[in-house]
Protein backbone atom coordinates (compact mmCIF):
# COMPACT_ATOMS: atom_id res chain seq x y z
CA UNK A 1 0.00 0.00 0.00
CA UNK A 2 1.00 3.51 -1.15
CA UNK A 3 0.86 5.84 2.29
CA UNK A 4 3.09 8.64 1.08
CA UNK A 5 4.24 10.09 -1.62
CA UNK A 6 7.39 12.66 -2.13
CA UNK A 7 7.51 15.01 -5.00
CA UNK A 8 10.38 16.96 -6.32
CA UNK A 9 9.98 19.66 -8.85
CA UNK A 10 11.73 22.21 -10.78
CA UNK A 11 9.96 25.38 -9.14
CA UNK A 12 11.22 27.37 -11.73
CA UNK A 13 8.82 25.66 -14.35
CA UNK A 14 4.93 27.03 -13.90
CA UNK A 15 3.38 23.12 -15.47
CA UNK A 16 6.04 21.68 -12.83
CA UNK A 17 4.42 23.80 -9.99
CA UNK A 18 0.72 23.61 -11.45
CA UNK A 19 0.75 19.71 -12.17
CA UNK A 20 2.36 18.79 -8.63
CA UNK A 21 -0.23 21.03 -6.69
CA UNK A 22 -2.44 18.58 -8.90
CA UNK A 23 -1.10 15.72 -8.12
CA UNK A 24 -1.05 16.88 -4.25
CA UNK A 25 -4.87 17.31 -4.93
CA UNK A 26 -5.50 14.05 -6.14
CA UNK A 27 -4.15 12.06 -3.68
CA UNK A 28 -5.57 13.60 -1.18
CA UNK A 29 -8.64 12.54 -2.34
CA UNK A 30 -6.88 8.98 -1.71
CA UNK A 31 -6.37 9.08 1.28
CA UNK A 32 -2.53 9.21 0.46
CA UNK A 33 0.10 11.77 1.90
CA UNK A 34 2.29 14.08 -0.71
CA UNK A 35 4.59 16.37 0.27
CA UNK A 36 7.82 17.99 -0.83
CA UNK A 37 10.35 15.68 -0.63
CA UNK A 38 13.55 18.83 -0.55
CA UNK A 39 11.71 20.14 2.55
CA UNK A 40 11.06 17.20 4.96
CA UNK A 41 11.38 18.97 7.92
CA UNK A 42 9.26 16.01 10.16
CA UNK A 43 12.16 13.66 7.65
CA UNK A 44 9.23 11.65 6.81
CA UNK A 45 10.63 8.48 4.54
CA UNK A 46 8.06 8.32 1.42
CA UNK A 47 7.34 4.96 -0.04
CA UNK A 48 7.48 6.19 -3.68
CA UNK A 49 9.08 9.46 -5.23
CA UNK A 50 7.85 11.40 -8.23
CA UNK A 51 9.12 14.06 -10.43
CA UNK A 52 7.89 16.64 -11.85
CA UNK A 53 10.50 18.01 -14.89
CA UNK A 54 12.90 16.56 -17.20
CA UNK A 55 15.55 14.01 -17.00
CA UNK A 56 17.28 16.88 -14.69
CA UNK A 57 14.71 16.85 -12.31
CA UNK A 58 14.44 13.27 -12.26
CA UNK A 59 18.14 12.62 -11.58
CA UNK A 60 17.66 15.43 -8.55
CA UNK A 61 15.20 13.19 -7.50
CA UNK A 62 17.00 9.81 -7.95
CA UNK A 63 19.25 11.06 -5.09
CA UNK A 64 16.69 10.72 -2.39
CA UNK A 65 15.57 7.37 -4.05
CA UNK A 66 19.00 5.71 -3.88
CA UNK A 67 18.83 7.02 0.45
CA UNK A 68 15.16 5.55 0.81
CA UNK A 69 15.82 2.64 -1.56
CA UNK A 70 12.29 3.70 -2.68
CA UNK A 71 11.01 3.43 -6.64
CA UNK A 72 11.00 6.76 -9.18
CA UNK A 73 8.68 7.61 -11.57
CA UNK A 74 9.09 10.85 -13.62
CA UNK A 75 6.61 13.07 -15.29
CA UNK A 76 8.33 14.37 -18.42
CA UNK A 77 8.01 18.43 -18.71
CA UNK A 78 11.32 18.29 -20.15
CA UNK A 79 12.76 18.72 -23.91
CA UNK A 80 14.13 14.86 -24.55
CA UNK A 81 13.05 12.73 -21.31
CA UNK A 82 14.77 9.73 -21.98
CA UNK A 83 13.93 8.46 -17.81
CA UNK A 84 10.88 10.36 -17.15
CA UNK A 85 8.09 7.72 -17.91
CA UNK A 86 4.72 9.54 -18.30
CA UNK A 87 3.70 12.75 -20.05
CA UNK A 88 1.53 15.21 -17.87
CA UNK A 89 -1.80 14.70 -19.68
CA UNK A 90 -2.22 11.38 -18.36
CA UNK A 91 -0.95 12.38 -14.62
CA UNK A 92 -4.22 11.24 -12.90
CA UNK A 93 -4.49 7.90 -14.66
CA UNK A 94 -0.71 7.30 -13.87
CA UNK A 95 -1.16 8.18 -10.12
CA UNK A 96 -4.23 6.06 -9.72
CA UNK A 97 -2.20 3.12 -11.43
CA UNK A 98 0.87 4.01 -9.14
CA UNK A 99 -1.40 3.66 -5.78
CA UNK A 100 -3.10 0.89 -6.67
CA UNK A 101 0.48 -1.32 -7.43
CA UNK A 102 -0.70 -1.59 -11.11
CA UNK A 103 3.04 -0.80 -12.16
CA UNK A 104 6.18 -2.51 -12.51
CA UNK A 105 10.16 -1.38 -11.71
CA UNK A 106 12.78 -1.60 -13.45
CA UNK A 107 16.45 -2.21 -11.82
CA UNK A 108 18.86 0.75 -13.12
CA UNK A 109 22.50 0.39 -12.49
CA UNK A 110 24.81 3.06 -10.25
CA UNK A 111 28.34 4.02 -10.61
CA UNK A 112 30.13 4.30 -6.77
CA UNK A 113 32.22 7.90 -7.04
CA UNK A 114 34.95 7.88 -4.39
CA UNK A 115 37.11 11.13 -3.73
CA UNK A 116 40.11 10.32 -1.81
CA UNK A 117 41.12 13.79 -1.13
CA UNK A 118 37.86 14.48 0.76
CA UNK A 119 36.82 11.18 1.81
CA UNK A 120 33.27 11.47 0.21
CA UNK A 121 31.56 8.84 -1.80
CA UNK A 122 28.93 9.58 -4.13
CA UNK A 123 26.35 7.25 -6.09
CA UNK A 124 25.42 8.21 -9.71
CA UNK A 125 22.56 7.08 -12.05
CA UNK A 126 24.08 9.01 -15.31
CA UNK A 127 27.54 9.94 -14.77
CA UNK A 128 30.60 11.39 -13.08
CA UNK A 129 32.58 14.20 -14.70
CA UNK A 130 35.87 15.98 -14.06
CA UNK A 131 35.43 19.06 -16.07
CA UNK A 132 37.71 21.99 -16.76
CA UNK A 133 34.52 23.90 -15.74
CA UNK A 134 35.58 27.73 -15.98
CA UNK A 135 38.80 27.04 -16.10
CA UNK A 136 40.23 28.70 -18.77
CA UNK A 137 43.02 25.90 -20.37
CA UNK A 138 42.22 22.33 -21.66
CA UNK A 139 42.90 19.60 -18.40
CA UNK A 140 45.07 16.86 -18.51
CA UNK A 141 43.87 13.47 -17.29
CA UNK A 142 45.72 10.26 -16.72
CA UNK A 143 43.28 7.14 -16.97
CA UNK A 144 43.89 3.94 -15.52
CA UNK A 145 41.24 0.89 -15.87
CA UNK A 146 41.98 -2.35 -13.26
CA UNK A 147 45.67 -0.52 -12.55
CA UNK A 148 46.39 -0.38 -15.99
CA UNK A 149 47.23 2.46 -17.66
CA UNK A 150 44.51 3.83 -20.76
CA UNK A 151 45.97 6.91 -21.65
CA UNK A 152 46.65 10.45 -21.32
CA UNK A 153 43.40 13.26 -22.13
CA UNK A 154 44.46 16.80 -22.93
CA UNK A 155 40.50 17.80 -22.88
CA UNK A 156 37.20 19.69 -22.10
CA UNK A 157 36.70 16.52 -19.24
CA UNK A 158 36.06 12.92 -19.21
CA UNK A 159 32.84 11.48 -18.33
CA UNK A 160 32.45 7.79 -17.11
CA UNK A 161 29.08 7.11 -17.62
CA UNK A 162 26.57 4.20 -17.07
CA UNK A 163 24.12 2.62 -19.58
CA UNK A 164 21.18 4.71 -18.56
CA UNK A 165 23.63 7.91 -18.81
CA UNK A 166 25.04 6.99 -22.18
CA UNK A 167 22.18 8.78 -23.77
CA UNK A 168 22.85 12.00 -22.14
CA UNK A 169 26.21 13.76 -21.54
CA UNK A 170 28.39 10.96 -22.82
CA UNK A 171 25.88 11.17 -26.19
CA UNK A 172 26.55 14.64 -26.83
CA UNK A 173 30.04 13.97 -26.61
CA UNK A 174 30.26 11.41 -28.91
CA UNK A 175 29.60 8.01 -27.00
CA UNK A 176 28.09 5.39 -27.79
CA UNK A 177 24.02 4.38 -26.86
CA UNK A 178 24.40 1.54 -24.98
CA UNK A 179 21.12 -0.77 -24.06
CA UNK A 180 20.11 0.12 -20.18
CA UNK A 181 20.55 -3.67 -19.27
CA UNK A 182 24.16 -3.93 -19.95
CA UNK A 183 26.48 -4.35 -16.80
CA UNK A 184 29.67 -2.00 -18.42
CA UNK A 185 30.72 1.59 -18.16
CA UNK A 186 31.43 3.98 -20.75
CA UNK A 187 34.66 6.31 -20.72
CA UNK A 188 34.26 9.29 -22.78
CA UNK A 189 36.55 12.16 -23.57
CA UNK A 190 35.17 15.45 -24.05
CA UNK A 191 36.09 17.76 -26.95
CA UNK A 192 39.95 16.22 -26.43
CA UNK A 193 42.59 18.09 -28.56
CA UNK A 194 44.05 14.60 -30.15
CA UNK A 195 43.16 11.94 -32.82
CA UNK A 196 43.08 10.00 -29.46
CA UNK A 197 38.77 10.56 -29.01
CA UNK A 198 37.95 6.82 -29.02
CA UNK A 199 35.17 6.27 -25.92
CA UNK A 200 36.13 2.88 -24.30
CA UNK A 201 33.08 0.79 -22.93
CA UNK A 202 34.17 -1.14 -19.97
CA UNK A 203 33.19 -3.99 -17.51
CA UNK A 204 30.78 -2.97 -14.65
CA UNK A 205 33.46 -4.38 -12.27
CA UNK A 206 36.47 -2.25 -13.83
CA UNK A 207 37.75 0.33 -11.53
CA UNK A 208 38.40 3.41 -12.97
CA UNK A 209 41.48 5.48 -11.79
CA UNK A 210 41.11 9.04 -13.40
CA UNK A 211 44.13 11.47 -12.08
CA UNK A 212 44.42 15.21 -12.82
CA UNK A 213 48.22 15.04 -13.90
CA UNK A 214 50.59 16.75 -11.33
CA UNK A 215 52.60 18.26 -13.91
CA UNK A 216 51.44 21.92 -14.65
CA UNK A 217 48.92 23.96 -12.36
CA UNK A 218 45.61 23.06 -12.86
CA UNK A 219 42.11 22.69 -11.71
CA UNK A 220 38.89 21.17 -12.52
CA UNK A 221 35.26 20.16 -11.47
CA UNK A 222 34.15 16.77 -9.98
CA UNK A 223 30.41 16.37 -11.38
CA UNK A 224 28.28 13.55 -10.46
CA UNK A 225 24.43 13.83 -12.65
CA UNK A 226 25.39 16.96 -13.22
CA UNK A 227 26.16 18.33 -9.67
CA UNK A 228 29.02 19.85 -8.81
CA UNK A 229 30.82 17.74 -5.96
CA UNK A 230 33.97 19.88 -5.21
CA UNK A 231 37.08 20.97 -6.99
CA UNK A 232 40.04 18.89 -8.08
CA UNK A 233 43.80 20.56 -8.16
CA UNK A 234 46.70 18.78 -10.00
CA UNK A 235 47.56 15.55 -8.30
CA UNK A 236 44.10 14.46 -7.41
CA UNK A 237 42.32 11.46 -8.17
CA UNK A 238 38.75 10.02 -8.46
CA UNK A 239 38.06 6.69 -8.53
CA UNK A 240 34.86 5.08 -10.17
CA UNK A 241 33.43 1.74 -10.18
CA UNK A 242 29.97 -0.04 -10.43
CA UNK A 243 28.17 -1.31 -7.72
CA UNK A 244 26.19 -3.57 -6.44
CA UNK A 245 23.11 -0.85 -5.56
CA UNK A 246 19.97 0.13 -8.04
CA UNK A 247 17.90 2.65 -8.56
CA UNK A 248 14.20 0.84 -8.98
CA UNK A 249 12.41 3.22 -12.24
CA UNK A 250 8.71 2.54 -11.92
CA UNK A 251 7.03 1.52 -15.38
CA UNK A 252 3.81 1.63 -16.39
CA UNK A 253 3.87 0.70 -19.76
CA UNK A 254 6.12 -2.09 -21.71
CA UNK A 255 9.51 -0.37 -21.91
CA UNK A 256 10.97 -0.41 -25.73
CA UNK A 257 13.74 1.38 -25.50
CA UNK A 258 15.33 1.46 -29.17
CA UNK A 259 11.72 2.84 -29.59
CA UNK A 260 12.50 5.42 -27.53
CA UNK A 261 15.47 6.68 -29.06
CA UNK A 262 14.88 6.69 -32.37
CA UNK A 263 11.61 9.31 -31.17
CA UNK A 264 13.71 11.21 -28.32
CA UNK A 265 16.16 11.65 -30.65
CA UNK A 266 14.03 12.88 -33.57
CA UNK A 267 12.40 14.82 -31.01
CA UNK A 268 16.12 16.02 -29.66
CA UNK A 269 17.34 17.12 -33.50
CA UNK A 270 14.25 18.82 -34.49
Amino acid sequence: MIHTVGLILNKKKADAVRYAEKAKAFLKEKDVYAFDVQHNPQEIIPDLIVTFGGDGTLLNGARYAMEYDIPLLGINLGTVGFLTEEEPKQLEKALQAMISGKYQTESRSLLKIGNPKTGETFFALNDAVITRGGYARLIRVEAYINQKKYGVFTADGMIVATPTGSTGYSLSAGGPIVEPGMNCMIITPVCVHSMQHCPCIVSGKAKIRLLLRPEREQTAELQVDGQNRGTLEAGDEVFVSGTDKQIRLIRLHEYDFFSLVRRKLVEWGS
